[in-house]
């Protein structure tokens, strides 16, 4: 049957579709606008700290900084804002804190000194702290506890509130001190520590303070109690009967490594922020206690203790065999120890 004869035209087979509307291309390129911009303006909500949850506007506020304190520029590596982990210092967040060591040895007056720091309203002293061995086995177990103490999160009876305006420890020579000297320093440094240094003029009634204060640790003379401090006249007058016999075969050596000690000790440290005091300075003249609340940045306060001291008066009545000591150091270098005293 050829074509003339089709009943069915051949452009019945051919579907045209129409033209696309301009009007349903701006729709879809107006809606992929707005699609882009909500997820824009999510993204900026977000970083703004407004975040929207369940139809609401969740506002989240942020921690604004510390203003800048008001001080000299070699100063501000001294100046921090600890954050407890075990407390929240609420409106003292912004309250600046200094670190500060008490580097000193046993029986030098660095307890009642650390009585008179404690009695201020804002300093904090934490005591002997490294006196416990596993506390200072190596450089890590030191640090761990410096970072405790200097992050207000070491509690002990001296901790103040939330507003301490520096914190730090009492630091004998022969706790690890001396033997990672170097790491410390750096450490001391690196964090802004400062070092207050405290130690005797007169060394000998050092040592006479340190034999009678190991021979009371085995007598108990107390009422069966060792007592490194008292608080009261009459125990400090029945400590003080115990006169010590002095090895004058070895006395001048053991002084003179002990003003070894002290001067390598001071040369380690002299890198750093620190202060030096002598334990007799500070009875004679009390203002060398503003000099160290000067040092701290702290309001000055007449500073009081309730320690009473056990030696007093003149050494010849605290040693049993005097004229010997006398003989041994008379003529020598440590001659003056004989002769000095003061008052208190």
């Amino acid at each position: 049957m050829g074509d003339e004869h089709s009943l069915i035209p051949k452009d019945s087979f051919v579907f045209k579709l129409p033209k696309k509307s301009p009007l349903v291309l701006r729709m879809v390129v107006l809606m992929f606008v707005m699609v882009c911009a909500v997820y824009i303006c999510s993204i900026c909500l977000k970083q703004i700290g407004v975040v929207p949850s369940a139809g609401f506007l969740n506002v989240e506020v942020f921690e604004k900084p510390c203003p800048e304190p008001n001080i000299e520029p070699w100063d501000i590596p001294y100046v921090h804002y600890p954050k407890p982990k075990t407390y929240k210092r609420e409106e003292c967040s912004c309250n600046p804190v200094r670190y500060f060591a008490i580097l000193s040895m046993q029986r030098s007056g660095s307890g009642w000194f650390e009585t008179l720091l404690n009695n201020h309203t804002n300093i904090s002293s934490n005591g002997e702290i490294f006196s416990v061995k596993d506390r200072r086995a190596n450089v890590s177990t030191i640090f761990e506890t410096l970072d405790k103490v200097y992050n207000l999160d070491w509690l002990s009876s001296a901790s103040k509130n939330e507003c301490t305006s520096a914190v730090g420890l009492k630091w004998m020579l022969n706790q690890g001190l001396m033997k990672h000297h170097e790491e410390i320093v750096e450490y001391f440094k690196t964090r802004g520590v400062s070092a207050i240094f405290l130690f005797r003029r007169n060394l000998l009634r050092r040592m006479i303070s340190v034999l009678a204060n190991s021979y009371d640790k085995d007598a108990k003379l107390l009422n069966g109690t060792h007592k490194s401090h008292v608080h009261s006249p009459k125990e400090a007058e029945i400590l003080a009967r115990y006169k010590p016999l002095i090895n004058t075969t070895l006395l001048i050596a053991d002084l003179k490594q002990v003003q070894e000690m002290t001067t390598k000790a001071l040369s380690y440290f002299n890198t750093t922020r620190h202060i030096f005091l002598y334990y007799e300075d500070v009875v004679k003249n009390r203002t060398r206690l503003d000099d160290v609340q000067e040092f701290l940045k702290v309001p000055k306060l007449n500073l009081k203790s309730r320690q009473v001291k056990i030696h007093h008066g003149p050494l010849s009545q605290h040693v049993q065999n005097w004229e010997e000591v006398q003989k041994t150091l008379n003529g020598t270098g440590f001659e003056n120890f004989i002769l000095e005293d003061y008052r208190k």
